[in-house]
């Protein structure tokens, strides 16, 4: 089999192409071309230049280039420690890069940015301070006349006061009963009521009242007030809008003539 540099030689003459030609096609440099035809394997960087310079040159001149690199593998390769492969992505994958140190300064001045940027966004998120601010509710204030004339409503709705107590007396059993006006003046002078029996409704500014027994009901403006369900008598002291008020025994009315 010829010689490597041999077939490149010839091949490229019998062609009738120009060193010159092959370098500006294949980028290599003419000198290493020469190198290549002339097999001074020295004068090329290293033997993974020879194996790639040999490949392109061989496929410019439509040779099997896999040929070529072989034999020259078999007869001159010796790779050693200082080989360079810069034409392999895997191995300049592998190069070891020093991380880029970044100084404190310019951390603190990212940080500072960030949180701008975050309140701002915040912000405009959020809406204008006029856009959160509720709506006052307007209260329109009644005037002094105005508040007159509902107070004038208000104690025109509302039920008088009463200036008279009314009284109606319900026998339930049989009771002595003894009933004057706050004057003196004897309604029931210690009568004797029996259950079921009629009586008549009393009215007056002030009444006081003494029942024999407990055996009695009384209606005070249609409220029912019960009397003590006892043996001895009691009285009391009637007045309009009051709750009966029970009298001592000195108090009560006694209707003696």
């Amino acid at each position: 089999m010829p010689d490597i540099g041999d077939t490149l030689r010839e091949t490229r003459m019998r062609r009738r192409i120009d060193i010159t030609e092959v370098e500006a096609a294949t980028k290599i440099r003419a000198k290493y071309l020469r190198a290549l035809e002339n097999e001074e394997w020295d004068l090329l960087p290293g033997p993974t230049f020879v194996k790639t310079f040999l490949r392109t040159y061989a496929e410019y001149l439509e040779l099997d280039p896999k040929i070529l690199v072989e034999e020259y593998k078999q007869r001159f390769d010796r790779p050693g420690p200082q080989d360079l492969l810069p034409f392999s992505p895997q191995r300049a994958g592998r190069r070891q890069r020093r991380a880029p140190v970044i100084p404190p300064v310019a951390i603190v001045a990212a940080c500072v940015l960030l949180l701008i940027g975050a309140l701002a966004a915040l912000g405009s998120l959020g809406g204008s301070e006029d856009e959160l601010a509720p709506e006052e509710e307007v209260v329109a204030t009644p005037t002094p006349r105005a508040q007159e004339r509902g107070r004038e409503r208000r104690e025109r709705r509302r039920p008088a006061a009463p200036t008279r107590v009314r009284l109606q007396i319900v026998p339930t059993g049989t009771v002595n009963v003894c009933l004057v006006t706050g004057s003196g003046r004897v309604l029931i002078p210690s009568q004797n009521l029996e259950a079921g029996a009629s009586t008549r409704t009393f009215r007056a500014k002030r009444l006081r009242v003494t029942f024999g027994n407990g055996q009695a009901v009384m209606r005070l403006g249609g409220r029912r007030v019960d009397v003590p369900d006892r043996t001895d008598a009691v009285g009391y002291d009637l007045r309009p809008g009051r709750a009966p008020r029970e009298l001592p025994a000195d108090q009560r009315p006694t209707c003696a003539s």
